[in-house]
C-alpha cells in the first residue's frame, strides 16, 4: 500500500546549500542534469527536489531526484552506514512511487522503484529479500513491457533471477509455504545471463552489468567467460560513482580465478 505523499519528505533528506539567486525549474532541471554527469550525485538531487516544488507535477524531476538519491546512498559501503543507507533507498523509493504516480506510462519511474527496493534488499536476510522480490520484479517487468531495450531494468530483472536462485532451498521453501512466494518459481540463471547479456548490449560501457554477470557466471562454473567480463570491467572507464569499488570487486575476483588451478 501506498501511502506516503512526498511532499513530506524534504527534512528526511541531507540539505545542500543551493546558490541563493533563484532558479527556474528549468535551470534548475540543467544545473541537476549536468551535476549528474559530473558524477555529484548529493549536489544534483538538491536541484532535482528544487525543480520538483517549483513544479509538483514533474515526473522528470522526481525520477531524477531518486535516481541521484540512489547514487548517493550506494556509496556508504561501511557496515555501519547500513541504516542511513537504506532510509536513503527508502526516501528515492517514495520519489519514485510519486513519479508511477503522475505517469503510469513511463518506464523511469518503474526502473527508479524497482532499483531502489533492489538496493535496499541486498542488505537483507532471505525472508526479507522475498517480501520485497515480487515488487522488485514487477515494477521492472513493467518497464520493460514500456521500453524493451532499458538496460537498467534488464539488469534489475537479471539480478533478481540470480538472487533468487541463490538462495537457500530452505529459504525459498519458507518464502512458498508461509510468506507467498511461489512467484520465484519462475527464477532461473538462463533467464539471469540472457537478461544480464541483453543489459550489457544495450550499454557496453557501463562497468556493472559486466560485474554482475561475471558474478552470475562464476556461480555456473563457467570461468573462461567469467574472465573475459571481468577483464573488460578492469579497462573501461569511470562513468558511475561506483566504478572505483566495482573496478576493486573485479580485480580481486580476477585475480581468484586466475589462481584457482
Amino acid at each position: 500500500m501506498r501511502l506516503v505523499s512526498v511532499s513530506v519528505l524534504p527534512a528526511v533528506v541531507t540539505v545542500l546549500a543551493i546558490p541563493a539567486t533563484a532558479q527556474t525549474y528549468d535551470e534548475h532541471m540543467a544545473s541537476g542534469d549536468s551535476l549528474y554527469e559530473a558524477m555529484k550525485p548529493a549536489e544534483s538531487l538538491e536541484h532535482f527536489r528544487a525543480a520538483y516544488f517549483a513544479n509538483p507535477e514533474s515526473y522528470e524531476a522526481l525520477w531524477k531526484f531518486a535516481r541521484s538519491q540512489i547514487d548517493v546512498a550506494k556509496q556508504l559501503k561501511d557496515s555501519n552506514d547500513r541504516e542511513k543507507s537504506d532510509s536513503l533507498y527508502w526516501v528515492a523509493r517514495l520519489y519514485a512511487d510519486q513519479a508511477v504516480r503522475l505517469d503510469s506510462l513511463g518506464a523511469e519511474g518503474h526502473f527508479m522503484l524497482a532499483n531502489a527496493l533492489g538496493r535496499v534488499s541486498r542488505s537483507k536476510g532471505g525472508k526479507e529479500r522475498v517480501q520485497y522480490g515480487r515488487e522488485i520484479y514487477d515494477e521492472s517487468a513493467r518497464a520493460l513491457e514500456l521500453d524493451p531495450n532499458h538496460p537498467g531494468a534488464h539488469h534489475i530483472l537479471g539480478a533478481w533471477h540470480a538472487e533468487i536462485r541463490r538462495l537457500s532451498g530452505v529459504t525459498r521453501f519458507v518464502a512458498k509455504t508461509l510468506l507467498g512466494g511461489g512467484f520465484m518459481e519462475m527464477a532461473s540463471w538462463d533467464s539471469a545471463v540472457v537478461h544480464l547479456e541483453r543489459s550489457i548490449e544495450l550499454e557496453p560501457d557501463y562497468i556493472f552489468h559486466r560485474l554482475e554477470l561475471a558474478q552470475v557466471l562464476v556461480d555456473l562454473g563457467r570461468y573462461e567467460e567469467a574472465q573475459e567480463q571481468l577483464g573488460q570491467v578492469v579497462r573501461l572507464p569511470v562513468t558511475d560513482v561506483d566504478d572505483p569499488v566495482h573496478k576493486e570487486t573485479a580485480a580481486v575476483l580476477l585475480e581468484q580465478l586466475r589462481n584457482r588451478n
